[in-house]
Parts: structure tokens; C-alpha cells; sequence
């Protein structure tokens, strides 16, 4: 008797005698000719990786960063720009350009320290501090009214650190406020929707 041979089934070829082309990958789009791979979505349980900050940035977030409300922000103005009154007229015989520069960043820290309910009083707070460190060295002599002539002189020679001071103050108390208000706006639009529950109708 004869026996069967068995053969291996083979994979049959086109007309034209050429190799079929390798299969489509798993997770490609095959449009037209070409292939397309679909980029694989990050795994949920992978860490994100975080950029570092500038330099600029770092050494600000290690400032302290107290919040004082608005009469303790102008206390703190005032209090510092007397100081620095007082050294100025010690040091460098009343210098007003030291104490103009020095004014300025006490502006912009009595403007990043404020809380934000009271961010409207850093502008009003930064001049009456200017008026009180000025006191020091105005120069002023002859009693109460001498005294009073010297420093409205003093104020109106130093009106461009003045005025300086207390933009710097309002543009930080300004770019605070806008980020205050799109946070809030980020955490309405995050909140979740709670159904109305209405109650149910009395039967007769």
C-alpha cells in the first residue's frame, strides 16, 4: 500500500511570481502606500519629567515670602525706608540717588508681600513710606514749618524715584492680581457640576 505524504501548506504568491511585502505593524494607519505609526501615549503610572526653572526664578522662590495685610505692609515700608533715611544721612550725607535706588526694591518687596485681599494698598502704602524715610535728610531747620518747607522740597526734588517707586509697585500688585483672577477662574472651571436635587411633588 502507499502512504500519503504530507506537505506543509504554502503561502501562495501574487500573478506577477513577487514575495508579498512584510504585514502592517500593530498600531500603524496604512493610508494609500505608506504607513503611518501612531506615536504611543505616555503610560499613566510613568513620572513626568519637570523642567528647572532659570536661576533668576530658584533664587526668588528661596526669598521668604510672608503676607502681611495692608497695614503691615505700609508699616514695613515705612519702618525700612526710615532706616534707610537715617543710614543714608550718616553714610553719604543724604545721597539722593542711594536713597532713590534703595526705594525701589522696597517698593517691589512691600508689593510681593502684601496679601492678595490687599493688594490695593501697596500703591497708597510705597509714597507715605517715601514721605516718612525723606524726613532724615531733608535738611529741614527753624521748627515745625521749616521742617514742613524742607520735606515738601525734598519730595518735589525726588518725584522721579517717587514716581518710580510706587510704578514698580503698581505693576507687581497689578500682574498678581490677573494671576489671582485666572486661578480662581481655572478652579470654577475644574469644579465639578453638583446636581439640583428638586423636591419631590406631593401627592394628593
Amino acid at each position: 500500500m502507499e502512504q500519503h505524504r504530507t506537505r506543509k501548506p504554502q503561502p501562495r504568491r501574487p500573478a506577477g511570481g513577487r514575495p508579498q511585502g512584510p504585514l502592517t505593524p500593530p498600531g500603524a494607519l496604512v493610508e494609500g502606500a505608506a504607513v503611518y505609526r501612531v506615536a504611543a501615549r505616555p503610560r499613566p503610572g510613568r513620572p513626568r519629567v519637570e523642567r528647572a526653572a532659570p536661576p533668576v526664578v530658584a533664587a526668588l522662590r528661596r526669598l521668604p515670602n510672608p503676607r502681611l495685610t495692608g497695614l503691615g505692609a505700609g508699616l514695613f515700608a515705612s519702618a525700612v525706608m526710615l532706616v534707610i533715611g537715617f543710614l543714608d544721612w550718616l553714610l553719604f550725607d543724604g545721597s539722593p540717588v542711594v536713597f532713590g535706588l534703595l526705594f525701589l526694591p522696597v517698593s517691589a518687596l512691600t508689593a510681593l508681600w502684601v496679601r492678595t485681599a490687599d493688594l490695593v494698598t501697596a500703591p497708597i502704602s510705597v509714597p507715605i513710606a517715601f514721605a516718612v524715610g525723606v524726613v532724615p535728610i531733608s535738611g529741614g531747620t527753624g521748627g515745625v514749618g521749616g521742617q514742613a518747607m524742607a520735606l515738601v522740597t525734598a519730595l518735589a526734588v525726588h518725584a522721579g524715584w517717587l514716581y518710580g517707586g510706587t510704578l514698580v509697585a503698581g505693576l507687581i500688585a497689578s500682574v498678581r492680581k490677573v494671576r489671582d483672577m485666572g486661578r480662581r477662574q481655572r478652579a470654577t472651571a475644574g469644579a465639578p457640576v453638583r446636581p439640583v436635587r428638586r423636591p419631590a411633588p406631593e401627592q394628593g
